[in-house]
């Protein structure tokens, strides 16, 4: 398994509205997507884009903005001890998402939950914290196509 780029950092938000006005307004955001619901994860999620070196904006890392969905959310827990959000998770693509489930199985890296579907279309999974120096780790293959 070869670690791939950072796609994303995931930030919890009470409120996406209000998120998107902040980056807009505070951080000079131009390209937000428009908030979707993924109910199979408890979430609601948009994303940011940041330019990359170039200043091109769409091929930086994102910003991942993610509201709870209903009261089953998995992420009220860590709006509930920090109530104004906050950086939730790191997201590290790779080529192929079993080989790295495989990899991170080996080292006894505890794995939370299957392999699923995540918001960009493509596979992902998250690693305890514990595992990954305090830090809630999403590994996602790297999408394919216009994703």
């Amino acid at each position: 398994m070869k670690l791939g780029r950072l796609n994303h950092v995931g930030v919890a938000t009470p409120s996406i509205t209000d998120s998107i006005a902040y980056y807009r307004e505070t951080m000079g955001a131009v390209a937000i997507t428009e908030p979707f619901d993924l109910p199979e994860q408890g979430v609601k999620v948009c994303f940011v884009d940041t330019p990359d070196g170039a200043g091109e904006v769409g091929k930086g890392t994102q910003i991942e903005l993610i509201e709870p969905y209903d009261d089953a959310s998995p992420i009220n827990g860590f709006l509930a001890k920090n109530p104004l959000g906050g950086q939730h998770h790191v997201c590290f693509e790779v080529e192929d998402i079993d080989t790295a489930r495989a990899h991170f199985e080996g080292q006894g890296k505890r794995i939370l939950g299957p392999t699923r579907i995540g918001a960009h279309g493509t596979p992902i999974f998250f690693l305890h914290p514990k595992d990954m120096m305090g830090q809630l780790t999403e590994i996602m293959e790297t999408p394919k196509g216009d994703h």
